[in-house]
């Protein structure tokens, strides 16, 4: 009932920029939330084993990238969605 009454109210506005702009709100989100994780981890590994230090950076490092590649493939699908 509330959904339908706010859609009414909307009248002739498009969704479609309203859903980009929270897609790409959420991959943001996500991205700063896996790359803390990551952090958090690696820094505690480290902690753990100081000999593997360069190890757990290097992997630390790839898996970053890897996360940032996804969240601008997920940024750029919003986008194009628009």
């Amino acid at each position: 009932m509330l959904l339908t009454s706010l859609l009414s109210a909307m009248g002739e506005l498009s969704l479609g920029p309203m859903g980009a702009a929270i897609g790409a709100g959420l991959a943001a989100i996500g991205a700063g939330i896996g790359i803390g994780r990551i952090g958090a981890s690696a820094l505690e590994a480290m902690a753990r084993q100081p000999e593997a230090t360069n190890t757990i950076r290097t992997n630390m490092i790839i898996i970053a990238a890897l996360v940032e590649g996804v969240v601008l493939f997920a940024i750029v699908i919003c986008f194009f969605a628009l």
